[in-house]
């Protein structure tokens, strides 16, 4: 019997495996190796980390969890989770069963790009999802931001602390008058033609093909995307959801289902940085096994 099963082999996963570890807690950490920051070249905003690859992060915290050896990682894919008599029962794809104590949910979100040509050929190296990951790489340029709801207004002018010469693009979204005021004070501009494509050069975003056949010249910049759940555990499991599509859970990482656990983006509740990531791994981890040590007692009680 496993103390505990973590899915997911982000920077949360990791750094909750690493906490278990610490505690001599019998883990096993599911990584099906496929991160939403893959297209990423460098992370930022991490404290002794800032520019490291996503690559060599996750190589070298999983050298930080195999000096524990109560914790092991296994690349393969998590297929269903069950829970009968307080116990979890978890299957993989390969067909092994492994039965555990509780489960920690680090599986992410996926982004959504929205449905515009050559948009794909420019996510992660001129075009991103986060200015406090990437504005400062994107400083002083022509920055375009991309949003066909009403984020678009927070995103405008969110970005506007990087660069004065931003353009928030709607794809025919249509802002309020009232944000389109506020956002020329700063100036700001809004274009709600719709887009025909992007024009790109090896990653590079170099303007942005309007369906009007106007063509605005811009050099990089932000995409809001949507972002749905990577893995459709929580909601098989009975864990409450947010109404943004989140998982609900208290500071320790507790969903409304006892036993289940979940942390890092797949609350919706932060940024989507490595280094709340990592934190939020960190409590749950420690949360989960405050409850452990409780449970011990009160089965000697």
């Amino acid at each position: 019997m496993l103390d505990c099963v973590i899915i997911g082999g982000g920077p949360a996963g990791l750094n909750a495996a690493l906490v278990m570890g610490r505690a001599g807690r019998k883990t096993i950490l599911f990584d099906e190796d496929k991160p939403r920051n893959r297209v990423t070249q460098e992370s930022h905003g991490f404290i002794t980390q800032d520019g490291v690859k996503p690559s060599e992060f996750k190589k070298r915290a999983g050298t930080d969890v195999q000096k524990y050896p109560s914790v092991s990682i296994k690349e393969e894919r998590v297929e269903s989770i069950e829970k009968a008599s307080g116990v979890f029962r978890i299957q993989t794809k390969g067909g092994t069963d492994y039965m555990a104590k509780k489960v920690l949910l680090a599986t992410g979100l996926r982004d959504v790009l929205p449905e515009i040509p050559s948009i794909k050929d420019v996510y992660g190296t001129s075009v991103f999802s986060c200015p406090f990951c990437d504005g400062w790489e994107m400083r002083d340029q022509a920055l375009a931001v991309i949003a066909e709801n009403e984020r678009a207004f927070h995103m405008g002018k969110l970005l506007s602390n990087w660069s004065g010469d931003v353009i928030v693009f709607t794809n025919g979204y249509r802002m309020l008058d009232e944000e389109k005021d506020i956002l020329a004070r700063q100036n700001v501009t809004v274009v709600e033609e719709k887009i025909e494509g992007l024009e790109t050069r090896g990653g590079q975003l170099t303007s942005i093909r309007l369906q009007n056949g106007q063509e605005i010249k811009r050099e990089a910049g932000i995409v809001v995307t949507d972002l749905v759940q990577s893995a459709p555990f929580a909601e098989q499991l009975g864990c409450e959801i947010t109404p943004n599509g989140g998982i609900k859970v208290d500071s320790f990482g507790r969903t409304t289902v006892e036993g289940v656990y979940a942390c890092g983006d797949t609350s919706l509740s932060t940024p989507s940085q490595l280094v709340i990531a990592a934190a939020e791994g960190n409590k749950a981890a420690a949360g989960l096994i405050m409850d452990l040590v409780e449970a011990a007692f009160l089965l000697e009680a």
